[in-house]
């Protein structure tokens, strides 16, 4: 059986972000993806395929046999009806808009899907939810993503449940979260002060969890990667 396609998404800079004293390239766009979701899809058995934003969603989502929706900057709050906070970071409109649309493609389809970390957030946005803007005891950021931070208790009868059992411990690099949970999703995982941090759809196979398992020791073997790729085949 051929190994499945699974889209992820990613950011954009330009050139003066990185290449600071080359000026000739300043203006130039670059997207950014994260190796460590590429190696948990490849690890998992699937082949990652990077979505750069200048794709049109809808021929994209026909290709892919699933999406990972990854972790990147503050979703603009004006998404969810809010406004700017003081401790929002610089949204990126263009990217918030591609991933919306990406989102309806794939829930027309079915398409297995996955967020991580600003992926959960987004789709809690797309299904008409809210978020905290500034939840900052939940940001660990100066700790390495490897370095597990809190332990998330886990509903039964969830795929989460069936991946990791009662309970799991869990990095934290995340400074928004979600408030109000949107239309058609269930909340299967929480931390113990009552934070948000894993949901799942109630009809299409979609998990999102709000922690970074492609950043931990275990992302080489994590069943929630498994777990896209299997019911991407």
């Amino acid at each position: 059986m051929p190994r499945p396609l699974i889209g992820l998404t990613g950011g954009r800079v330009y050139g003066r972000d990185i290449a600071r004293n080359l000026d000739v390239l300043g203006d130039s766009p670059i997207d950014i993806f994260y190796a460590d979701y590429s190696q948990a899809v490849i690890a998992a058995g699937g082949i990652p395929v990077f979505l750069p934003l200048d794709l049109g969603p809808v021929d994209v989502v026909e290709k892919l046999d699933g999406l990972l929706m990854t972790g990147g900057d503050d979703i603009a709050p004006d998404r969810y009806g809010a406004e700017l906070g003081p401790d929002t970071h610089v949204p990126e409109p263009t990217r918030d808009a591609y991933e919306l649309a990406l989102l309806d493609c794939a829930f027309e389809r079915a398409l297995p899907m996955l967020g991580i970390c600003r992926g959960l957030q987004l789709v809690n946005v797309h299904a008409g939810g809210t978020l905290h803007q500034h939840v900052p005891e939940h940001a660990f950021v100066d700790e390495p993503g490897s370095v597990e931070q809190h332990v998330v208790a886990i509903e039964a009868n969830s795929v989460l449940a069936e991946l990791y059992g009662p309970n799991k411990s869990v990095n934290s690099l995340h400074h928004q979260s979600i408030d109000q949970v949107g239309h058609g999703l269930r909340v299967t995982a929480t931390t113990d002060d009552g934070g948000i941090e894993g949901v799942e759809h109630i009809d299409l196979p979609l998990v999102a969890v709000q922690w970074h398992p492609e950043m931990l020791a275990t992302a080489a073997t994590d069943p929630l990667f498994r777990w896209l790729v299997d019911r991407a085949k």
